[in-house]
């Protein structure tokens, strides 16, 4: 099942020619292309899939979403980067066994 996340966009800059943008999953921060979204600003929310914003949303429809998502116990993709971390956090100190 292909799943957009909700997000608030906190701030937006330019990389590599590509508009991104800091958003908050939650209290998860990620980096979000906003490039499919111009008329998106800070403060407003957008639902966000596999990094990409796919289109703007009203606080109300964030809300409901996220809660839906958290209750189906679908946000899981959230916490990739700290899988990672911790996985190469292992490697770097010996312990090639990942649980």
């Amino acid at each position: 099942m292909c799943l957009a996340i909700p997000g608030k966009v906190m701030e937006i800059h330019e990389a590599d020619g590509v508009r991104m943008g800091k958003t908050n999953f939650g209290g998860i921060v990620k980096q979000v292309c906003l490039q499919y979204t111009p008329d998106v600003v800070p403060g407003d929310y957008v639902l966000v899939h596999v990094g990409f914003a796919l289109n703007k949303v009203d606080e109300a429809e964030a809300e409901r979403t996220y809660k839906a998502l958290e209750d189906l116990n679908q946000l899981d993709e959230l916490d990739i980067q700290q899988f990672v971390d911790e996985t190469i956090a292992k490697y770097k100190g010996g312990n090639h066994e990942v649980s």
